[in-house]
């Protein structure tokens, strides 16, 4: 990461969003490796207000349990007031997630991520479709989670380059029904040749019922380009991973 800021340069072009991970299986924009267990939904709502320039994102997202080890994802985004004026529709991300290998003693889990951007955005907010692929790396250690997502990003239009992710988010389990979220997000974006995007979020998610988790969190900016800060709000619905039934044997004397 530190290799990476060096290299880093400035740009104020609109960041587009992309597909998102759905809540709890992931942090702000960073996925873990669980998924949605099979034939199971799960969904969320949330909305971000970034500052300098000033817009809110709303956004519906869900995932679908095709297995235990592979979940179907979809993002749909939609910007509010840019730059006090302008409003659409970014384009709409789907996505495909498999875990190919689980956690051992030592080992992290592994997964790879599969996703395509459509070219359904507004202008202001759309690469005009891309399509990319990436590796997620998930390592529980006592309380905490550590995820690393590396994630590469091809426009349909030869126009605009290539984008390049990394990203790594760690969760502390401060209570069975409370987190802590830290998250730093890198990315050379579709307009430049240098890592141009930088930024930090911290926040928390709150397990409020059995199946609704919120969460909250404030993103800011490490490069000195816009947005300069975001606040964050999502509030999801995600179905518990099937119990293991425990068979009781009796033996008579």
């Amino acid at each position: 990461m530190i290799l990476v800021a060096l290299l880093s340069g400035t740009s104020f072009a609109f960041d587009v969003g992309g597909l998102q991970p759905v809540s709890p299986n992931g942090i702000f924009s960073v996925f873990s490796t669980e998924s949605v267990p099979q034939k199971k939904f799960s969904f969320e709502l949330g909305a971000d207000r970034s500052r300098d320039p000033n817009y809110y994102r709303f956004s519906v997202k869900g995932a679908y349990g095709i297995s235990d080890f592979t979940e179907f994802d979809i993002t749909f985004p939609y910007i509010n007031g840019f730059n006090d004026s302008s409003d659409g529709m970014e384009d709409i991300a789907l996505g495909l997630k498999h875990r190919f290998y689980d956690e051992g003693k030592y080992g992290p889990s592994l997964a790879y991520l599969l996703n395509v951007s459509l070219p359904t955005g507004k202008d202001n907010f759309s690469t005009e479709g891309r399509a990319g692929g990436g590796l997620i790396v998930t390592k529980r250690v006592g309380p905490f989670k550590g995820n690393l997502n590396f994630i590469y990003e091809k426009p349909f239009t030869g126009r605009l380059k290539d984008e390049i992710t990394f990203s790594a988010g760690i969760e502390f389990s401060a209570a069975h029904n409370f987190q802590l979220l830290g998250e730093l997000f890198t990315r050379k974006g579709h307009e430049s040749d240098k890592y141009d995007e930088m930024e930090a979020s911290f926040g928390y998610r709150l397990k409020t019922l059995e199946h609704i988790y919120t969460t909250l969190g404030v993103g800011v900016d490490l490069r000195k380009r816009t947005p300069d800060y975001r606040v964050l709000l999502s509030v999801g619905f995600s179905p518990s991973p099937a119990k293991q039934q425990i068979r009781k044997v009796y033996e008579e004397e």
